[in-house]
């Protein structure tokens, strides 16, 4: 198996970094009743709600019952921005599903909860290369490094394309990042595709994706396809040299943002 590719008994209950700089990652899964104590220490924290409602108290303060969606195809997201050096509890007012996005920080920003009213909704690329994206911590979200969004692919469409990278800190048109894609699809017996691959081919990866699953781009092109019949949604978490989203296109690929005519009527998958 693929090193790109991480099971989730690696992340769940328990932080990994997965060998990278900046990016550590776990899900949790509480009970009614059950909580989660931590402590950001040196490094900055979202709580993306993927299920469910849950309270937060912590030495920058507390916020009760956020969280409305089931799972992530049923609605948008509520996000918890923690700062370094805060300790956090988390409580589940009801069965929850959560993941932990941390990035190595330095500097101090205010603790805010993010509301759906406060996500940002794209609908992006066309044709069969539509996908939403919920923009959760985009790069206009006061933090130091730490970028989180979640992306929605229509069954049988393309994500990430075309091929893109972000592995080279050359500011404006392109920052060096790691990042994850921690996935989930609509069905259990549902998968996606992803290639993870460099120009020289050093590195050039095609992975089965399926639910629960995590992919690891250090570096290269990563562009993700979901299979037909199935709907693929992926959280991103990306830190780096910059907060940035600037990437650069495959140049043998960049063309078809030329052919795109239309959006997937499907779209938006999620509504406000």
């Amino acid at each position: 198996m693929s090193h790109l590719l991480v099971q989730p008994e690696v992340f769940c209950n328990r932080t990994e970094s997965f060998g990278f700089r900046y990016l550590s990652f776990e899900t949790r899964k509480l009970e009614p009743g059950e909580s989660y104590s931590g402590d950001t220490a040196g490094r900055e924290l979202a709580i993306v709600v993927l299920g469910g409602t849950c309270s937060a108290t912590s030495s920058r303060g507390a916020w009760q019952s956020f969280g409305e969606r089931k799972t992530v195809f049923e609605g948008l997201p509520y996000t918890l921005y923690l700062p370094i050096h805060t300790e956090f509890t988390v409580s589940a007012d009801t069965p929850c599903d959560l993941a932990f996005c941390y990035a190595k920080a330095e500097e101090e920003y205010p603790a805010r909860l993010v509301a759906p009213e406060h996500v940002g909704i794209e609908i992006r690329g066309g044709g069969n290369a539509t996908r939403q994206i919920h923009d959760m911590l985009p790069p206009s979200f006061p933090a130091h490094r730490l970028i989180v969004v979640e992306v929605f692919t229509p069954a049988g469409n393309w994500s990430s394309f075309p091929p893109h990278k972000h592995d080279v800190h050359n500011p404006p048109g392109e920052v060096d990042l790691e990042e994850i894609y921690y996935y989930r699809i609509d069905r259990p017996e549902g998968f996606a595709v992803q290639k993870v691959y460099t120009a020289d081919r050093r590195l050039d990866e095609t992975l089965t994706v399926r639910d629960g699953e995590l992919v690891l781009i250090p570096e290269g092109y990563h562009p993700v396809a979901a299979a037909h019949g199935y709907n693929v949604y992926y959280l991103n978490a990306l830190a780096g040299s910059a907060r940035s989203l600037a990437a650069s296109d495959d140049p043998d690929y960049a063309w078809v943002r030329g052919a795109w005519k239309e959006k997937d009527p499907r779209m938006p998958m999620i509504r406000r």
